[in-house]
């Protein structure tokens, strides 16, 4: 039993960072070389996401009710998966905001330099990684 859990948290982070490293490709691959600034690249980027996701990891691991709704949305439908998480954190605004808090750096920079990275896009680099 033990396993499986550890399986689907390693499955649920797994499609999370694969969106994180797909978005990265297509974003970098959007951005003008011409215009872009040194934390506009691949390698900023990808210390930005990085830096969110362990933040992100640190504070889910201190706020179970949050990490087990993160965690049980993974098998779900996507809508059910999204109305779930969105029910809890409805219900448990400062954990929202907090969470908001950590993944500040993430909207600057997207912002900063007009790009957008989705989960899905980075699932899919992960995908052709693994294979």
């Amino acid at each position: 039993m033990r396993t499986s859990h550890i399986n689907l948290q390693r499955g649920a982070f797994g499609v999370l960072a694969a969106g994180v490293l797909g978005g990265l490709v297509a974003a970098t691959t959007a951005l003008p070389t011409a215009s872009a600034q040194p934390e506009c690249t691949a390698s900023g980027l990808s210390t930005t996401l990085g830096s969110v996701a362990s933040a992100t990891g640190g504070y889910l691991s201190t706020h179970p009710g949050a990490n087990d709704v993160v965690t049980n949305a993974g098998p779900m439908s996507p809508q059910d998966g999204e109305n779930s998480i969105r029910a809890y954190f409805a219900a448990h605004p400062q954990e929202w905001n907090d969470l908001r808090g950590i993944a500040e750096p993430l909207r600057s920079l997207r912002a900063q330099c007009n790009v957008d990275v989705a989960p899905a896009q980075i699932a899919r680099l992960f995908d052709a990684m693994a294979s």
